[in-house]
């Protein structure tokens, strides 16, 4: 039997921006803890005051970056920040955004949430017209294709050349000494929201940020469209008239906070629908549901309700592990799963659980999670996952970029997940019932379950799975 690595899924950033609110850079603090979820390996806030430009950014969470003093030395009225999680060009503080650069047209800094499917081939194309990159990360791409021709044209005919040049995902902020231009790539693969805070504006990954800050909806940045935020209000440029709704499905499953509303579908909502769902499709007789915390919560609730199983909290996460934990030894790695969920076994003990969770990666987590409920006494377990079998890589920003990593990966992928995990059932939710629970939507991004990708896919994608078959 193979054994697999512990493995969860993470999202690659976020970002955050205030146009025309007085200390713009505090919110974007409070904006940036709100999407601490999306990236924990790095942030950075950068404002703009008088036309000057200010930057702190560090590698850590958003309350060890930042503190009373460093935010104090972030003066104006307009700011972007970012949250990362490294894909593309790994990690470093040299790969920690926004990005700041200088220039003699104006100087300006970019934050960026997705991925390039044609980064390779872009930094190619630049270096060999003379650009020097500074980081790894394909983000960088973006700044040198705006600043490839040095005339005197508005600005945003060069972010449009450039936005037309690049493919994939992305949900792009660019701070100019008196603009924020929010640009969203063509196949609507990345949320973008933007809020009305006072007379001034909030541009945001997720909704549940513009709560926070006080700031209320008012609509999505549209895919294709970059929206020119500035002193005369919202002005809207669409940079292609290819425009597709392919949201990015594990947004709903995983990514998102519960409380962030995405093309107007509540996450907590999907979610709760994905668990009724997954009862209608695989029913099972239970004493209990319990969900994996956190994400599968709201599944669960929503499998109890349609079965009138009782809901039950037979794991509870420890919010207080740190980030990383270094186990050397297989003893030490149980423990460490141990430390961040554990049973409560007057809960379990002697019950038939149906346990749901949001997906499974590599199964080993899920293998774990298993024993330890039959440790603690459960009579039988039935594991329900709430989105379909990950079967494919990801190429925009989420970091399951091979095969390898899969373990639902090939024919016989969900029969080995099976006998890994080792519960006494496994069934995944249909990809059918997804556009369901989205509101009958007719579009979304399903690749990873799939292997159907709304984009073109590049030579630098099929290295990574040159013994693989798309």
């Amino acid at each position: 039997m193979a054994i697999y690595q512990d493995r969860t899924i993470h999202e690659e950033c976020g970002v955050f921006g205030v146009f025309g609110v007085e200390n713009a850079a505090s919110l974007t603090y409070y904006g940036l803890h709100s999407l601490q979820h999306r990236g924990q390996e790095g942030c950075g806030i950068v404002s703009v005051d008088n036309r000057v430009f200010h930057r702190v950014k560090g590698e850590g969470l958003v309350t060890e970056v930042f503190n009373e003093d460093n935010i104090k030395t972030l003066t104006g009225n307009m700011a972007i920040g970012h949250v990362r999680y490294s894909t593309t060009g790994g990690g470093g503080i040299d790969n920690v955004q926004p990005f700041l650069f200088m220039h003699s047209t104006g100087d300006f800094a970019l934050a960026h949430n997705g991925n390039l499917v044609n980064s390779v081939q872009l930094r190619t194309f630049l270096e060999e017209r003379g650009s020097l990159f500074h980081s790894t990360s394909d983000s960088e791409i973006f700044a040198h294709l705006i600043k490839k021709e040095t005339d005197n044209r508005d600005r945003i005919f060069p972010i449009l050349e450039a936005l037309n040049m690049v493919e994939g995902a992305f949900a792009l902020l660019i701070e100019t000494a008196s603009k924020i231009y929010a640009c969203r790539d063509k196949h609507g693969l990345r949320p973008l929201s933007i809020g009305r805070l006072g007379d001034g504006w909030v541009v945001s990954s997720e909704t549940c940020a513009f709560e926070v800050v006080g700031a209320e909806f008012v609509r999505d940045v549209a895919p294709g469209e970059v929206v020119i935020i500035d002193a005369n209000g919202l002005q809207s440029v669409d940079y292609s008239k290819f425009k597709h709704y392919n949201m990015c499905a594990m947004e709903y499953v995983y990514f998102a906070r519960p409380d962030s509303d995405i093309e107007n579908v509540n996450v907590h909502s999907f979610r709760k629908e994905t668990g009724r769902m997954l009862y209608e499709e695989y029913p099972v007789d239970a004493d209990i549901v319990v969900g994996v915390p956190d994400s599968s919560l709201s599944a669960a609730i929503g499998y109890s309700e349609a079965s009138g199983i009782p809901y039950e909290l037979g794991l509870i996460k420890n919010k207080y592990v740190g980030r990383t934990f270094i186990q050397p030894s297989q003893e030490l790695r149980e423990k460490g799963v141990r430390m961040k969920l554990s049973p409560v076994h007057s809960i379990v003990d002697g019950k038939r659980i149906v346990l749901v969770d949001d997906s499974i990666v590599r199964g080993t987590t899920s293998r774990r999670i298993v024993k330890m409920l039959r440790q603690a006494g459960a009579k039988e377990i039935h594991l329900r996952i709430a989105s379909p079998a990950i079967t494919s890589p990801c190429f925009y920003g989420v970091d399951i970029s091979t095969y390898d990593e899969l373990i639902c990966a090939g024919k016989d992928g969900k029969e080995r997940a099976r006998e890994i995990i080792g519960a006494d059932s496994l069934e995944w939710l249909s990809p059918e019932a997804l556009f369901r629970a989205a509101g009958d939507r007719h579009e979304l991004c399903i690749a990873c379950f799939t292997g159907h990708y709304p984009t073109a896919l590049y030579q630098s994608v099929y290295d990574a799975n040159k013994d693989k078959k798309f």
